[in-house]
């Protein structure tokens, strides 16, 4: 243990390697005679000297476990515009508890005094009515919406949350700068902060008696289910958390919120009104919803009475909101305080409606619109920033501008253009914000620094403060405190003098569901969205998946000489065709090796819609759509897959390095998957958009390697064999004995192979019955996969030796229709409509629909929105149709000829008319099964009703 001397050295060198604040901004570590002040002295005391060489290590942790997670924020308005790592300085900001107390309060008051205004504007409007409240200002304001007026939301409350940018100025006070009010983005990333930063200074965490900030979740959490529990009655309240989707800046912290809460996480197009009520689109039908978190600005939530544009929204919310049927938190109507001309009236606003002073001051605030501000300001003005008045709008927005950074020409045709329309602008006195110390490179540099904290309703008109808050910091300007142009943030620590609050995270979370009736009924639901997005996901993976095993082989295949390898090349090359590995005018693989190879190569990292890299993007849009549903790993899976190859060089070796290891992140990511998720709709939607993708993509193998001679090769018999991912398995059944009929019964036959077809197509139906009904759809595919079952899984020995003279009697039907199994020598396969009658009265009938799973009948038809669109196939899909094709829809099947001995390479006549047509048929299947999940289903199930 160091001697008391030797912390008392450390912490003199912490203060001198600590740089002191820049001229005329308050110093939050140290004092006026460069001591640490207390709270830093007892940080750097428990930090230890040996502490201060971790820092940069510290960094490099932060950095990598911001990439773990998948941290990010979107920024558009930049030249750089795109996603970006959330920006975290691994230095906390310190707030003694004594100075935290008395923040607390004020913003407290702040909160009270907001909800007062709000109920007042939009009830009795005393405020204007005594010209407190300018009217021009308020109704002149977007955010003011007329279409709530007199509207009474859930519980009588419009603020359930409220942000609060808090500044310190030179001398210490702190100071108001600014309200968030209309959905207050920085929760998500409190908490994430939080969870980083305090294990990289455990000792000085503990030490401090740094107080806990899950008790806000939880109180914003019980609120919200408290209030909308008027709406549902004795059922648990159904609340999801609204998101504007991917694009918007703050979308990870959307995701992160909503899995920490536990909410659905939707976006506009998930939910719809139907009289007077909010309901979610799942695979379940509808399902009401009681109490809405949102991410989405006023403007944007209704397009048929606010913003008409707005493709974001729901249509139908503000009548849902009129009938008093949904909890909206924040209520709509709010955005008009967040403009920072409001400051200027608070004073008087709350002397008359709170009988109070406030506790913590506004900046300096003059509201151009009214003659007198703007005669008295005009002159002052290089002692002002400039905002825009209509901030929380679309309208009018512009940067804020500090006056004392003009030249005189700038100066002039600033006030120029404020003269001409005043009411846009008003100016706060600048003020030089505090300073705390951050770690920059290799040493602790201070950086201006704002506070946002947030206020929490307990729907009993209290104000709960979360414990912290998230400071940001600028980037080098100590003018400007910004995240678009660089900007970092800091977790906020505050120190406690009393009991730290050590509760767990959400305990209400499991005591809420445990009495639910069923396990099902504790589920969280699948929204139609995300269903399509999960369906989407794995069917691009299994796609990635299949293409990275052939690009491989034909990679490794053109470079063999040792035997006659054309069948095999042409075999290879179809394939690398079909699945788009190189472009349709590249010389074939038996034309020139060469060039096919290098076009190949290149075309992995193509743009274009067919390309591996295509695939990845797919992933990780998809991944993105979903991080409510799926772990951060998912995602960090996905950049990395891309980087990866991406930087490959564009060289044989490497190229085929590149694709083992692109090979080997898929299966962590199936790993992940299939080790992690729950067995619940999200699985079946996932395993179905994989299963159907692997049907075809082993059809389309299967297809191209028996509808010629490249199985005449050993080179050949081995390739088909990687590509089902199944060379091990056959080796160690048959050892290095290359037979056709051990061939067939590996792909084919075998149930225990999940590539082959009868396990493909098993699992399927299984997958299938798990699902919901849309009105008899999944009936119809679940017939045809259980004939093709029925007759892919029939002994291989019985079905290559009917007689000719039976299958000349009759076209052969698809594999989907059912013979009967296991009778040697009889007609296979049942006769279609249209065909000749005999087979068709001979022939045993496919398994009727009762036969199939139970599914609850669907309830009458609600007329559909427009179908979820899906992300675009990459192989170009079949025409719509109402219904899997019949039977005599598919091509007929050439009859095979009479029984042959067991066959051996490059001696079985049967192998050209039957495998190959198989194929055909389990091809257009899978078309057709991805055709009806991918349109009719989606459209179907999301408008069905849901009984309560």
């Amino acid at each position: 243990m160091a001697s008391p001397g030797a912390g008392r050295d450390w912490r003199e060198r912490f203060a001198t390697l600590a740089q002191a604040a820049d001229p005329g901004h308050f110093d939050e570590a140290r004092n006026a005679d460069g001591s640490l002040r207390p709270l830093w002295d007892r940080f750097a005391a428990a930090l230890g000297g040996s502490r201060f060489e971790g820092f940069a290590r510290h960094a490099a942790t932060v950095a990598r476990l911001i990439a773990q997670h998948g941290v990010s924020y979107n920024v558009y308005d930049t030249p750089h515009p795109g996603s970006r790592p959330w920006s975290l300085n691994p230095m906390p900001f310190l707030l003694a508890a004594q100075e935290w107390r008395h923040l607390a309060r004020a913003v407290a008051q702040r909160a009270r005094l907001l909800e007062a205004i709000l109920q007042d504007v939009y009830h009795r409007q005393s405020l204007l009515h005594s010209g407190l409240l300018p009217v021009a200002l308020l109704k002149g304001h977007p955010g003011y919406l007329r279409s709530v007026e007199q509207v009474q939301p859930p519980g009588g409350l419009y603020l359930h949350i409220a942000a609060f940018d808090l500044a310190r100025g030179p001398d210490g006070q702190w100071w108001v700068v600014g309200h968030r009010t209309q959905s207050p983005s920085g929760l998500g990333y409190v908490l994430e902060n939080r969870i980083i930063v305090s294990k990289l200074f455990p000792e000085a965490f503990s030490g401090l008696r740094i107080q806990h900030i899950a008790a806000s979740y939880r109180r914003l959490l019980a609120t919200l289910t408290g209030l909308a529990q008027r709406l549902s009655g004795e059922d648990a309240p159904s609340i999801v958390l609204l998101t504007p989707g991917p694009f918007n800046e703050t979308y990870f912290e959307h995701a992160y919120l909503a899995g920490y809460l536990g909410l659905p996480l939707v976006e506009g197009g998930d939910l719809v009104t139907r009289g007077d009520r909010l309901y979610l689109k799942t695979l379940q039908g509808l399902r009401r919803v009681h109490g809405v978190l949102r991410r989405l600005d006023d403007e944007y939530l209704d397009p048929l009475e606010l913003r008409s544009d707005s493709s974001l929204g729901i249509p139908g919310l503000v009548q849902v909101l009129r009938a008093g049927e949904v909890l909206v938190a924040n209520a709509l109507g709010t955005g008009f305080l967040e403009s920072p001309a409001i400051q200027g009236f608070l004073p008087a606003i709350a002397e008359h409606l709170l009988g109070e002073s406030l506790l913590l001051p506004s900046l300096h605030t003059w509201w151009c619109g009214e003659a007198a501000a703007l005669e008295a300001i005009v002159p002052l003005l290089r002692t002002q920033v400039v905002k825009p008045t209509l901030v929380g709008s679309s309208q009018s927005q512009f940067q804020p501008v500090i006056a004392a950074h003009l030249d005189k020409s700038q100066l002039a045709e600033l006030k120029a253009r404020i003269r001409k329309r005043p009411e846009q602008y008003t100016t706060q006195t600048y003020l030089p914000f505090s300073q705390p110390l951050t770690w920059q490179e290799d040493r602790l540099v201070p950086r201006t620094a704002m506070l946002r904290v947030f206020a929490i309703a307990n729907g009993a008109g209290q104000w709960e403060v979360l414990p912290g808050g998230m400071t940001r910091i600028s980037h080098e300007d100590p003018h400007t405190v910004s995240l678009a142009q660089g900007g970092s943030t800091l977790d906020t620590w505050l120190a406690a003098d009393g009991e730290v609050d050590g509760a767990p995270a959400l305990p209400t979370l499991v005591s809420r569901r445990v009495g639910a009736a069923s396990p099902s009924a504790s589920l969280r639901p699948v929204s139609s969205r995300a269903a399509e997005n999960l369906f989407w996901l794995g069917r691009y993976t299994e796609r990635a998946e299949f293409m990275t095993r052939l690009a491989k082989e034909v990679l490794l295949a053109a470079g063999g000489n040792d035997e006659d390898l054309s069948e095999l090349w042409r075999a290879l090359g179809r394939l690398a065709a079909t699945h788009g590995l190189v472009a349709p005018e590249t010389p074939s693989l038996v034309q020139s090796p060469k060039v096919f190879t290098r076009s190949l190569i290149a075309a992995l990292r193509a743009p274009e819609a067919t390309s591996i890299e295509s695939c990845l993007r797919a992933i990780d849009s998809n991944l993105r759509a979903l991080r409510d549903l799926l772990p951060a790993d998912h995602v960090r899976l996905a950049s990395l897959m891309r980087e990866e190859l991406t930087s490959a060089d564009p060289t044989l070796i490497a190229t085929v390095q590149a694709l083992d290891d692109l090979n080997l992140h898929l299966a962590a990511l199936t790993g992940l998957q299939t080790d992690r998720m729950t067995r619940d709709l999200s699985w079946h939607m996932l395993m179905l958009g994989r299963l159907i993708e692997r049907l075809i993509n082993m059809s389309e193998t299967l297809s191209a390697f028996f509808g010629g001679s490249a199985l005449h090769t050993h080179r050949g018999f081995e390739s088909i064999l990687i590509l089902f991912d199944s060379i091990i398995t056959y080796r160690a059944r048959y050892q290095a004995v290359q037979e056709h009929e051990a061939l067939i019964e590996l792909l084919v036959h075998d149930a225990s192979n999940p590539r082959a077809l009868a396990r493909i197509l098993r699992q399927a139906g299984e997958e299938l019955a798990a699902l919901p009904d849309s009105g008899g759809d999944l009936l119809r595919i679940a017939a045809s996969i259980r004939r093709h079952c029925h007759e892919v899984a029939r002994d291989p020995i019985d079905r290559l030796d009917r007689s000719a003279a039976a299958d000349q009697a009759d076209t052969v039907a698809p594999a989907g229709s059912a013979g009967s199994a296991g009778s040697a020598g009889s007609a296979g396969s049942a006769g279609s409509a249209g065909s000749a009658g005999s087979a068709a009265q001979t022939a045993p009938a496919p398994p009727p629909a009762s036969a199939l799973p139970a599914v609850s009948a669907p309830p009458p038809a609600v007329s559909a929105p427009p179908p979820a669109s899906a992300l675009p196939a990459v192989s170009a899909p079949p025409p719509a149709v109402s219904a899997p094709p019949p039977a005599s829809a598919l091509p007929a099947v050439s009859a095979p000829p009479p029984s042959v001995s067991a066959p051996q390479i490059g001696s079985a006549p049967w192998v050209a008319p039957n495998i190959p047509a198989l194929a055909t048929q389990l091809i257009m299947l899978g078309r057709s099964f991805s055709e009806a999940l991918g349109s009719r289903y989606f459209a179907h199930v999301q408008t069905r009703s849901t009984r309560s």
